[in-house]
């Protein structure tokens, strides 16, 4: 929903909790004085401690405000953020006071995994050119997150980068010192180079966010607002890096009454990097290593309308992958993904270039060859996507898209721009125009479309409005992407207020409203979408909101209703004890093609994760679904999939973890066990054990059901790999 995309606060460690958070504002503070900053004449050491002499000369920033509840407040506790560098390295470190450290809340966890804890960070905007900027995380004990904020303010965990850091919590609060290579990122050459430098620190228990400089609404971007400062005599190293890994898989299915060996693999891939310029990498692979360690988390999968979207998470892709989103797409619009990478299988060879071409120019591309052995005419299909983005004044740019599916006989290709211009401080309209040229296998004939979007946004410290337009004909498609519906012309619109009452306990009310009204051109009917929301934010990190909703949806020549209602919850009800909860019951449609009819059906959601000590961490997620038919009230279904997440994380390096998960429509128990040790990104050690039971047996020519589990499906998998960088 739209204001999901607006909602701030931790979450469950499995989302990125303080990004969201940070992005929550639509902040900049231009005018600020470029800061020469000096070389430290020595580097400090990384031990998490503030020695006497060790940050003298270092870039201080002290004035924190938060941004969180509220804008340019006073934080309940001080914080003090120092700066320094030298030809090879940018140091960073944190003095975070507390008047009770008791209640500090940290963990020991993998990468990424840490942004529900307090924690603090920086952003730096290499190239100041206000487009995009690296985010470095650090937990009270020296866990990392990282990854790269984009123009919107999306802070992204898709990136690893090496780097190194130490946190040690002590009787003042706590202390983080941190390490970055200047070959691990991208800079402009030159003897004196001005980048943009921002800190802010995340207290779970006061749902505070506050940054130095202060972000404020109605100053731009929040890269815009972040502090110049100009650095001299760093030095380039190429980066090369080779990673060699080996997988092996044994995997056993149900034949026969008995498990039998099903498939048996052996693989080795190699993967390299070159830094052609400080402006420029090259990423290369053969038989490259797209395994995912961990399978997707179950989702209700039937009776669907659209295939599901599963996110990308094989490294090779996620790099840079925040390049190829593109303006002018409202929330919830069904063009998701002009580039999506999970539509390669298991590509023999793959290319990747990304970077700069002088500091205006954002530049990427991706080539692949992919191998589907079912994938009829061609099981070679190549894979092309081509990125262009160019940056304007303050925080606007221009782009252009090409990507291409190309198989044998056939091909679908797309081409065109978008764009995002800054209006005002509080203002930006953005757009996209993408035409698609296809020819299916074996077939003679080209058909055409094409996909439009425009959208104005306004945000101000309480009012947020973002009206968009989408037109999406019917012969568009983009094989390279994800594209839910076409065929359509769409309006939405979403209007926002905020209140500051001068309480402890409610600490922002927020009442909004979001729509869409779409016209199908398959039908020439029109559906409509509405909802009224009442949101609360509170202590603790805290979330409650109350929903009403008007709708309808057309399916096939006919119009459903959709109204009903809603209530969301999140909480973290103590350091160690983290809740959430949705449940909505509206109008549904049985998406059968020959038959559809109208029902009533309810979507459930409640997790809860418990971490009893620094190491440990418990999550329980439970989703529901179930669907009435109106006319009879007959149950049609009802979903349940129950998932158990539990890990002990033995120290930053190495880590257990075992998921179980039963699926009650399926009648299916899985378990996943996980050893993993990752001492660096790219060198890391995985070997699993898989299993599945099902709810039948053996009768001597069938499987039929049965009152019992059976083990149906077992599966060992290994894989190490090991990062050489020059």
């Amino acid at each position: 929903m739209k204001d999901d995309a607006k909602k701030c606060g931790p979450r469950p460690r499995y989302r990125f909790a303080i990004p969201a958070a940070v992005l929550c504002l639509a902040t900049g503070l231009f005018g600020l004085n470029t800061l020469e900053i000096a070389p430290a004449k020595k580097p400090p050491v990384i031990d998490g401690k503030l020695d006497p002499g060790e940050w003298d000369g270092a870039f201080k920033m002290t004035e924190f405000k938060t941004f969180q509840p509220d804008y340019g407040k006073d934080p309940s506790q001080k914080t003090e953020a120092y700066f320094l560098y030298d030809a090879d390295n940018l140091f960073f470190a944190f003095r975070c006071y507390d008047t009770d450290p008791s209640k500090i809340k940290a963990s020991i966890s993998k990468r990424d995994a840490m942004l529900s804890d307090d924690c603090v960070g920086i952003i730096i905007d290499t190239y100041n050119t206000m487009q995009s900027g690296y985010g470095f995380l650090v937990n009270p004990l020296g866990i990392q997150g990282d990854g790269i904020m984009d123009i919107s303010g999306n802070l992204t965990p898709d990136q690893d980068y090496v780097w190194y850091s130490k946190g040690q919590i002590d009787d003042q609060g706590f202390v983080v010192e941190y390490r970055i290579p200047l070959q691990s990122i991208r800079f402009p050459g030159g003897k004196t180079i001005t980048m943009r430098l921002g800190f802010f620190r995340q207290l779970v228990r006061t749902s505070e966010m506050a940054s130095a400089p202060p972000l404020f609404p109605d100053k731009g971007s929040i890269i815009a607002q972040t502090q110049p400062i100009a650095v001299s005599g760093l030095k380039f190293k190429r980066v090369v890096e080779l990673l060699p890994a080996v997988t092996a898989s044994d995997r056993l299915a149900a034949n026969e009454g008995r498990l039998k060996r099903d498939e048996r693999t052996a693989d080795f891939g190699l993967t390299g990097k070159v830094g052609l310029t400080n402006d420029m990498t090259l990423d290369a692979a053969i038989n490259p290593d797209f395994s995912q360690v961990e399978s997707d988390a179950g989702q209700v999968d039937i009776n669907l309308r659209y295939a599901l979207f599963f996110p990308e998470k094989r490294p090779f892709f996620l790099e840079g992958n925040e390049i190829f989103q593109f303006a002018g797409n409202t929330e919830e619009a069904p063009l998701i993904a002009m580039t999506h990478t999970r539509t390669i299988v298991d590509p023999v060879f793959g290319f990747k270039l990304s970077g700069k071409l002088g500091l205006k120019n954002t530049i990427a591309a991706i080539y692949a060859k992919d191998y589907e052995p079912d994938g009829g005419a061609d099981e070679h299909p190549d894979f092309s996507v081509f990125r262009l983005k160019h940056a304007l004044k303050e925080d606007s740019y221009i782009g252009a898209f090409y990507t291409a599916r190309d198989v044998r006989g056939g091909f679908n290709r797309v081409v065109g721009g978008d764009g995002r211009i800054r209006l005002t401080q509080t203002s930006i309209a953005s757009f996209h125009l993408f035409g698609s040229f296809s020819k299916d296998s074996g077939g003679r004939d080209i058909s055409g479309g094409h996909a439009l979007g425009l959208r104005y946004t306004l945000d101000t410290r309480t009012v947020s409005l973002d009206v968009g337009y989408q037109d999406i004909s019917q012969g568009y498609r983009v094989d390279t992407g994800f594209l839910e519906r076409n065929g359509l012309r769409r309006l939405a619109a979403f209007g926002q207020y905020r209140i500051f009452p001068k309480s402890k306990f409610f600490q922002r009310i927020e009442p909004f409203y979001w729509s869409y009204h779409l016209y199908d051109s398959y039908s020439n009917m029109l559906e409509t979408f509405n909802i009224f929301v009442l949101r609360f934010q509170l202590p603790r990190s805290t979330q409650i909101r109350f929903e009403g909703i008007l709708a309808n949806e057309v399916f096939e020549a006919r119009r459903f209703g959709k109204s009903g209602f809603g209530l969301r919850v999140n909480s973290q009800l103590s350091k160690h004890l983290f809740v959430n909860g949705f449940y909505r019951r509206t109008g549904a449609i049985y998406y059968d093609p020959d038959d559809p009819y109208q029902g009533d059906g309810s979507r459930a959601n409640a997790g809860l994760e418990f971490q009893p000590t620094e190491n440990l961490d418990f999550l329980v997620d439970l989703t529901y679904s179930d669907f009435f038919r109106r006319s009879d009230r007959s149950k049609i279904y009802d979903y349940m999939i129950l998932r158990n997440f539990n890990t002990y994380q033995v120290n930053k390096y190495f880590f257990l973890r075992a998921i179980l998960e039963y699926n009650t429509y399926r009648q299916r128990w899985t378990l996943d066990t996980l050893a993993s040790f990752t001492y660096i990104p790219g060198t890391v050690i995985y070997a699993g054990y898989g299993s599945a039971f099902e709810r039948v047996r053996w009768n001597g020519s069938d499987y039929v059901e049965s009152d019992r589990f059976l083990e149906t499906k077992r599966g060992f998998f290994f894989k190490v790999s090991y990062l050489w960088r020059w």
